[in-house]
């Protein structure tokens, strides 16, 4: 793994021919979640079974929160003990655009041109995604860019900018998506999760969506299924 700055982020790259990145395989992005330090899931390279070659990329998000969140850095600002303080679950307001994420959608799009072309993933084999708030903004990252994707992973994300997002998923129509959700999640509750891949499917997108029992992480069954997922998409045809 290689330490390396694309669009003003830190970022680590691995996997492909060296380990660092190298070679002509396929890209997956993988965003972390609020709170997390920039290397959160970088671990992930070495467990998701992937196509021969694929190189990952792990950027840092660009805000850095201090405090007692040591070294955790963010997309955008969540004040996570209010709205604890106010009822379960950080986001309930389906509708809500959060303040910040226009900046953090402009910054992401602009890391995946970088990426476009310091690593020259093939057509159709760049794969988007993250866990928390990194899957809300893959799936919204995704429904502005006109890049081609081949497919997005959305790990224990939420709906998020609803009445937005609903004007542009014909764009991503027939676009493969992996999501998967925890049945107790405390933070983003499951229902939510469950209601945005059927709102998906319903859009045209062909989504798998894997429901487990526990709460907000990233279990091995979810890498176990997130490996096949990708196998098959960044194996298969051009992306959309």
């Amino acid at each position: 793994m290689k330490l390396d700055r694309l669009a003003g982020l830190d970022v680590r790259i691995a996997g492909g021919t060296d380990g660092e990145g190298a070679g002509e395989g396929p890209v997956v992005v993988l965003l972390h979640g609020f709170g997390a330090p920039g290397d959160d899931l970088a671990s992930l390279w070495r467990v998701l079974a992937v196509p021969p070659g694929t190189r990952f990329v792990f950027p840092a998000a660009p805000i850095a929160l201090g405090g007692g969140y040591g070294d955790g850095r963010a997309w955008w600002w969540i004040d996570i003990e209010g709205r604890m303080r106010e009822s379960t679950g950080i986001i309930r307001d389906t509708n809500e655009i959060p303040e910040g994420l226009a900046a953090a959608r402009a910054k992401v799009d602009d890391l995946l041109g970088e990426v476009q072309e310091a690593l020259r993933p093939p057509p159709g084999k760049l794969v988007l995604g993250g866990f928390s708030q990194g899957a809300m903004l893959s799936l919204d990252v995704a429904l502005h860019s006109e890049r081609s994707l081949a497919g997005l992973v959305l790990l224990s994300g939420t709906h998020i900018a609803a009445q937005e997002w609903e004007t542009r998923y014909e764009r991503r129509r027939g676009l493969a998506v992996f999501m998967s959700h925890g049945e107790n999640d405390p933070l983003l509750p499951f229902a939510i999760a469950k209601d945005l891949a059927e709102v998906l499917r319903a859009r045209g997108l062909v989504v798998e969506w894997m429901p487990f029992r526990g709460a907000h992480g990233i279990p091995s069954s979810v890498i176990e299924r997130a490996g096949v997922f990708l196998v098959r998409t960044l194996g298969g045809a051009d992306g959309h």
